[in-house]
């Protein structure tokens, strides 16, 4: 606090936490993983414990797919205007700007399917930075003062993408030697690959709950 001459003090402002986008990013991701369940119930044909969740884009109800990966992207860019002006540090900003490149990844997801060459692409882009940016934002979360009750729960979640990474990098390796360098029956890779859809959602939500949480405190 600043005390000025005539004994009137003064509180520093705290940069606002924006609601609006904390709430879309909150709901986004929450009809991320509502969308990933619907795609279950309504491709049963293709097994989720070794079929990728692109493979989706296969059956008859790709848009329902496509509109998973955009409300994916649309969560983590809306996460980014929530909590820009509250991730201070250096490696917070790089963070924010890894949660863009992920969002980048997510959005060609839904423009070019499994069967496209650019899919590939936009997994090399988003999926591996969607962790760097968790990691990253997290711990510059955890170090701003209005944060810190938070800390724990922010540095604990944000492990759960990197670690779904691991599992799901296990889970092709074994699976190919396994099956003699074909994808098929037998591996549970699609079930490593949901989980990772999971993570990435379970993070997304739970820092946007802790924004608007802390913003609606602040107003």
């Amino acid at each position: 606090m600043q005390q000025l001459t005539s004994g009137v003090t003064l509180t520093p402002v705290r940069p606002a936490i924006s609601l609006p986008a904390a709430r879309w990013s909150l709901g986004a991701a929450a009809l991320v993983l509502g969308l990933l369940a619907a795609l279950h119930l309504l491709s049963p044909e293709l097994d989720p414990s070794w079929r990728m969740v692109s493979e989706y884009a296969l059956g008859d109800y790709g848009w329902v797919l496509a509109l998973l990966f955009v409300s994916w992207a649309l969560s983590s860019v809306t996460l980014f205007f929530a909590v820009k002006s509250q991730a201070q540090t250096i490696g917070g900003k790089i963070g924010l700007g890894f949660l863009l490149a992920s969002a980048l990844g997510m959005s060609m997801a839904a423009v070019f399917d499994v069967s496209h060459d650019l899919h590939g692409v936009a997994a090399l882009i988003g999926m591996p930075s969607f962790p760097i940016a968790a990691l990253l934002i997290s711990f510059s979360l955890g170090r701003n003062p209005a944060w810190l009750p938070a800390r724990r729960l922010l540095l604990w979640t944000a492990q759960l993408p990197w670690l779904s990474v691991v599992l799901m990098t296990v889970a092709v390796l074994t699976g190919l030697a396994q099956t003699g360098g074909e994808f098929g029956p037998g591996m549970w890779i699609g079930w490593a690959n949901r989980l990772l859809v999971v993570a990435y959602c379970v993070w997304l939500i739970i820092v946007a709950r802790l924004a608007l949480r802390l913003g609606t405190q602040d107003r």
